[in-house]
Formats: C-alpha cells, sequence, structure tokens
C-alpha cells in the first residue's frame, strides 16, 4: 500500500468526522503503523509517551472504523486502508470520502453550491445495490491479523472459480471464524443475500431449511409489496439470487466417538443437502466452519470441482509477533516461541496472557524447552479430544510418546490389531488436524504432545 495515499484517505476521513485535518502524533502513528512499527517505537520517534501513542492510536481506529464500515485495529489497518485504495481508485483522487458507498446504507456527499439535493439522482449517478444481510450471528471478533494469502484464495476460490462449498478446517483456535468473518467483509457487496448462521446441537436441516426461505420469502415481500410471491424450496432461492451463506461449528453435525466427519442419526439429511449443492446448479456458495468437516468433501483439490477444501495453519512470524506485542511482551525475538506454539493466535494469546499475569522470564522459557499449558488451552484440547474414537485415542497415546514421527510401518507394529483400519484412522486425526504428516512419517506438535501426557 501506497502510504502517500493512505496518509491522504485518513486524512480526508479525519477532516470529514472533526472538521481538523490529521495532526502530527494522528500521522505519526499510521505511518509507524504501516511500516510495522510499534507504539513503544512510534513514541521513541515522537517523543511522547507509549500510552499517549496508544490513546491517540485508539482514537482513530475507532474513526476510521465508522467511516469504512468495518472494524479498524493498529494489527489490520494496513490491509483495510489498502482494500479500500484499490477498490475505489478510479475515484480516488477526486471524490469525497463520503460520496463512497462503505457501510450497509448508501451514504450522500456534502451539498456544494452546485450540487443538486440529496435525494435528487443525477443522469450519471447510480446507487450501488445494498445487500439482503443477515449477520447477527456473525461473532464481533476484534483485531484480526494478517492471513493475506488465504483470503485470497478463498476470494478466488468464491468470486472467480465460483465453488459451491467450500469447508475452512483447522485445529481450535487457529482463527477460522475470524478468517470467515474478514472474508464477509471483504466480499459481502459481492452478494443479493448473505447469511451466517451457527450450527447449534438442535439445529435439524428442516429448521435450517425453513430459516432460510422465511429470510427469503420476507426480504422479496419488503422488495416487492404490491406482490404476494409463493415461497419457493430453498435450492430455488439459491438459483435465482446469488447468495454466499457461511455455517459456522458443522462439527456439531457429526457424533463423538466415531471418525471425523460421520453425521449423528438426525442429521443424516444434511448429507443429501451438501450434495445438492454440489450438484445441482445455482450461483450460490456456502462456505463451512469446523473442527470437523463431512467426509464427502475431499482434502484433494480439483480443478473442475465445485468443492474446496482451505486448512488453516499457524500465522506467519510478523503476524504472530504483532499478537504478542499487542498483548505486552517486550520487543525480543519471538520466532522460538512462536514456533513452538505453531503460530496458533489463541494459544499465542492465552500463553502472552499467563507470561505477563505470572512474570515468567521469557528468556528462561525459551531457554529451558518449556511447553506452558494454559487452562482455556487445555479446555478447549479437552473438548476437542472428547469427540475422538477410542482408535484415535491409541494412536495419539502411542505418538505422545515418541520422540521422532513416525513411519505407517512403526505403527501397525505397534498397535498390530488395527492393521488396514490404521490408515482411516491416520486420514481422521489429519483432517481433525491433531496428526502432522512430515514425508512418510507422523508427528504430534509439542503442545498436543504435552497435553496427551498430562
Amino acid at each position: 500500500m501506497n502510504l502517500k495515499e493512505a496518509l491522504k484517505l485518513a486524512d480526508k476521513i479525519v477532516f470529514e468526522k472533526t472538521g481538523q485535518h490529521l495532526d502530527d502524533l494522528q500521522e505519526a502513528i499510521l505511518q509507524g503503523t504501516i511500516q510495522r512499527e510499534t507504539y513503544k517505537e512510534i513514541a521513541k520517534d515522537f517523543d511522547c509517551s507509549e500510552s499517549s501513542a496508544r490513546k491517540v492510536g485508539s482514537a482513530l481506529w475507532e474513526i476510521l472504523s465508522e467511516e469504512l464500515g468495518e472494524e479498524v485495529s493498529k494489527s489490520n489497518v494496513r490491509s483495510v486502508m489498502g482494500r479500500f485504495i484499490f477498490e475505489n481508485v478510479s475515484n480516488f483522487e477526486n471524490v469525497a470520502i463520503s460520496s463512497f458507498n462503505t457501510c450497509e446504507q448508501p451514504r450522500h456527499p456534502p451539498n456544494t453550491p452546485n450540487s443538486p439535493p440529496p435525494n435528487q439522482e443525477t443522469s450519471n449517478t447510480k446507487q450501488p445495490e445494498t445487500p439482503h444481510q443477515d449477520l447477527s450471528e456473525m461473532p464481533d471478533l476484534g483485531a484480526f491479523y494478517d492471513r493475506t494469502p488465504e483470503l485470497e484464495t478463498l476470494t478466488t476460490w468464491i468470486l472467480q472459480a465460483q465453488c459451491r462449498l467450500i469447508a475452512i478446517t483447522g485445529i481450535s483456535g487457529i482463527g477460522k471464524t475470524s478468517l470467515a468473518v474478514q472474508l464477509v467483509q471483504q466480499i459481502k457487496n459481492q452478494f443479493d443475500y448473505i447469511i451466517w448462521r451457527t450450527i447449534n446441537v438442535s439445529h435439524t436441516l428442516d429448521e435450517f431449511q425453513q430459516e432460510l426461505i422465511q429470510l427469503f420469502s420476507q426480504s422479496e415481500k419488503l422488495d416487492s409489496p404490491t406482490t404476494k410471491p409463493k415461497p419457493l424450496s430453498l435450492i430455488k432461492y439459491l438459483q435465482k439470487h446469488r447468495c454466499l451463506i457461511i455455517l459456522d461449528d458443522v462439527h456439531n453435525l457429526f457424533s463423538s466417538g466415531e471418525l471425523a466427519g460421520k453425521y449423528k442419526p438426525e442429521y443424516e439429511e444434511y448429507r443429501l443437502f451438501f450434495k445438492q449443492i454440489e450438484k445441482l446448479s445455482h450461483q450460490s456458495c456456502f462456505v463451512l466452519i469446523g473442527w470437523e468437516q463431512p467426509r464427502e468433501i475431499s482434502q484433494i483439490e480439483s480443478q473442475n470441482n465445485p468443492i474446496r477444501t482451505l486448512q488453516i495453519t499457524g500465522l506467519d512470524i510478523v503476524a504472530a509477533q504483532e499478537i504478542l506485542r499487542d498483548y505486552g511482551l517486550a520487543e525480543i525475538d519471538y520466532s522460538i516461541l512462536i514456533h513452538r506454539y505453531q503460530g496458533n493466535p489463541l494459544w499465542l494469546k492465552s500463553v502472552a496472557t499467563l507470561i505477563q499475569e505470572l512474570g515468567v522470564n521469557v528468556t528462561d522459557l525459551l531457554q529451558n524447552d518449556t511447553i506452558l499449558l494454559p487452562e482455556d488451552v487445555k479446555d478447549i484440547l479437552r473438548q476437542q479430544c472428547d469427540r475422538l474414537s477410542d482408535r484415535e485415542k491409541q494412536i495419539l497415546s502411542i505418538l505422545a510418546r515418541e520422540t521422532q514421527p513416525l513411519k505407517l510401518a512403526k505403527l501397525i507394529d505397534k498397535q498390530p490389531n488395527l492393521d488396514l483400519e490404521l490408515v482411516n484412522v491416520l486420514q481422521s486425526l489429519q483432517r481433525r488436524c491433531l496428526v502432522e504428516k512430515i514425508e512418510n512419517s507422523f508427528w504430534l506438535s509439542p503442545l498436543i504432545k504435552q497435553y496427551l501426557l498430562l
């Protein structure tokens, strides 16, 4: 992102909001943030206290959030402003910020002596349609840490490849839901309807379909109050409109004590429904988020297949260091700590909080190969491991005691009663993101191993 353009955009936004241009400290904070400096570094350069820089920065992000229509923080201001500038590049030089449709409702530019009244459209001005949105169940997750490659992949699959069914999978705390929230904010205006639903333990397929059908039919009645359109089947609405529908916590559809992705008896109808979404022609996309995904969704990408799976892994060093800085750890090289906790955002936040509260010497922690296991991380891992089958627990127990990755043949020797069934167990554990594969061998992350050995 061009620094000059970013400063110009921020100055316009602040001026329209407050009547004042960016002051020197606001400019220094924005410039330093774009150049990946910490508040401490910015404050030192500007000769002010770190707390003053944080206070001014927080107020600046709040103004930018309100005007740009999405949550802005120190960790994501680069991507949010860069995307806004890119999407409005043709208008950026000459059009006031308030003329952009950055929020869910269209906004009008301020009147000038030569401009028409706000409710009067000129012949060459067309207000973009506002999509129908039901995001009441979409969580507000605060700061978002850079996942540019994943966002680009998902955007390409949805907008260009026209995929109908996408699974976002990964171990607990890795940032699946945060990524989906950011995706929605980025592409929501490309759809007629965008809906977020969290699957709970009583969400039958019939209830889910009726809920969506009611939403579609009510919206059509509002759009065409003089007619009374007859409610259609859900697939007809997906064919009629361009829809993006996100289903979070899809693992609630599947049985505990079984290999990954086996439906509970009362949810078997979802299998046929997802097959219908895949096979029938329509212009909509379902995104499934969860620890487990349906077995019929392959993790092997095929160019002509309208189904894709994105397995989320840890953050890179730069983004992970931003988490540790935001959680108050001193400016040292944390690459070892980040590697030890696999760049998992939740794990890093939890261990940083624990380190701060206990006053642990981080240097000693790194030197001693110590793995801290905060209680909230244990609770989440317990939820995920409680879903495992007995066969999966047997294999994890073996791998937890090993100091080196094990080849398949070695695992068969150690668990001969599983024999050919072992490959299905390993596939299930890989799909749950509990076991990783290095070439032809299988291993556990240090933190997972630590949890299993408790």
